[in-house]
This record gives structure tokens, C-alpha cells and sequence, in this order.
């Protein structure tokens, strides 16, 4: 089950203070392919550059606002200071699966080996994750200021083409389900059953104590409860 309605991701995220070559600091660039993201500012100022086929941009962020981008768009977070952020991020759990490319030079995109070693914090935490940062903003500046947008698209599905099948059973197990249970919901209320309204409930999501180090920040992901009720009403097996 995933931690909010409709298969939705939940993370709160305090972007990395680590100053980059080009004296910003912030996050490492990446793009998803199949999940759009939300970004809802809850504290200090920054900005998102971004990248994708109709060229370069550099949103404000300002606490209070609200900034969703879809997949194909390679993003890095510039923290201004104090930047913290709400993170909604579609079909919770195909970003920890994988739907997500790092925009490390193409020489490593090229190699699988190579790009999981790049992209693997492994040692000292912090400064794995300042290589991955620095090495994926070395990337991103080639791709910003030369080109070849496509080719990266095109590694990237490289990269990832043999996980697929994975993400589309989490895809149906998540976020899929979530809105055909809607349309059962429907069909029951049409028939004037109105059995699934006594399985209202309030469950209070998990917020672990200790923060991840995450692509753009230190991480906090909210999960549901560790035992959370069985569905009342289960989905019929899916053939399609």
C-alpha cells in the first residue's frame, strides 16, 4: 500500500548545503521516466533547474509554492538557504525501484557496471554522495550547455529497459489499483451498497527518525504503519 491516496509518494526533504564547482549548492541532477513530481515548499528559498527538449529554466522556489514537473525532465534543486521541501512523487515505488537516471557523463551512462558504481552510496556516506552529486552535475552542464538531450533519453532507457516488467506489477499493485478500487466504489454505490463506508479509518503515517541520503537532500520518506488493515474488499485477480 502506498503512504497517501491514490498511489501517491509522500517525503519531506531538507536540500543538501554542499556547494557545488559552479558555487551553487544543492542536489544532483536526474530525471524519471515514468513518474511525474510535485514540489510543495515549506521552508527557506532555492530554485530547480531544469532541462528537457524545449530547453533550460530557473524556477524560483519560495516558501508556499507549489511546483510539479513530468517524467522527461531532468531537475537539480539549488538551495538558496533553508530549503525544505514536501516531496509528492507518482506511483509511490517505482523511484525506489529504479525510475530514476542520474545524468552522469556519457561515457558512464554507456556502461552499466560503471553507472551502478557511480550511482551506489557505499563508505563514508556524505562524500559518496557529493561524488554522485558532482559527477551527475558534470553531466548535466555538458547536456545544458551542448546538447544531446535524445542520446541521454535514449542510455537512459538502456539502462533501465530490463526493469520494466517490475514497475508495471508495482505500477498495478499501487497506483492502478488505487483507482480501480475507486470504480468498484462506484459500481457498489450505483447498486446502493454502502458496505465500504463502515471501513472508515484514520492511520497515522511513519516518519523514520533517522533522515536517508536521497538524490537532492537528506530524505524522509512517510510509509503507513508497519501492520495496516487487510483491504475490506479485495481486487478480482487482474488477466488483462
Amino acid at each position: 500500500m502506498t503512504p497517501l491516496p491514490g498511489g501517491v509518494g509522500l517525503s519531506d526533504l531538507t536540500v543538501y548545503e554542499w556547494e557545488a564547482a559552479d558555487g551553487l549548492c544543492g542536489g544532483t541532477p536526474h530525471m524519471h521516466l515514468v513518474c511525474s513530481e510535485a514540489y510543495v515548499v515549506i521552508g527557506g528559498e532555492g530554485g530547480v533547474q531544469t532541462l528537457t527538449t524545449t530547453g533550460f529554466a530557473d524556477t524560483p522556489l519560495r516558501t508556499g509554492d507549489v511546483v510539479r514537473f513530468t517524467p522527461g525532465t531532468i531537475h537539480r534543486l539549488v538551495n538558496g538557504g533553508g530549503l525544505r521541501l514536501v516531496v509528492l512523487m507518482q506511483n509511490s515505488g517505482l523511484p525506489e525501484a529504479g525510475d530514476a537516471v542520474f545524468t552522469f557523463p556519457a561515457p558512464v551512462l554507456a556502461d552499466p557496471e560503471a553507472y551502478r558504481a557511480a550511482a551506489t552510496l557505499t563508505g563514508d556516506l556524505t562524500r559518496a554522495a557529493l561524488r554522485r552529486r558532482d559527477l551527475a552535475l558534470e553531466g548535466f552542464r555538458t547536456l545544458r550547455d551542448e546538447g544531446g538531450l535524445r542520446e541521454f533519453h535514449a542510455a537512459a532507457h538502456r539502462l533501465k529497459r530490463d526493469l520494466l516488467d517490475a514497475w508495471e506489477l508495482r505500477w498495478r499493485g499501487g497506483a492502478l489499483a488505487a483507482a480501480e478500487e475507486t470504480g468498484r466504489q462506484l459500481e457498489r454505490l450505483k447498486a446502493g451498497d454502502l458496505a465500504h463506508l463502515d471501513e472508515g479509518a484514520v492511520e497515522r503515517l511513519n516518519r523514520p527518525e533517522a533522515p536517508l541520503f536521497g538524490m537532492c537532500g537528506l530524505l524522509h520518506p512517510y510509509t503507513l504503519p508497519a501492520h495496516p488493515r487487510p483491504h475490506p474488499h479485495p481486487p478480482k485477480e487482474n488477466l488483462r
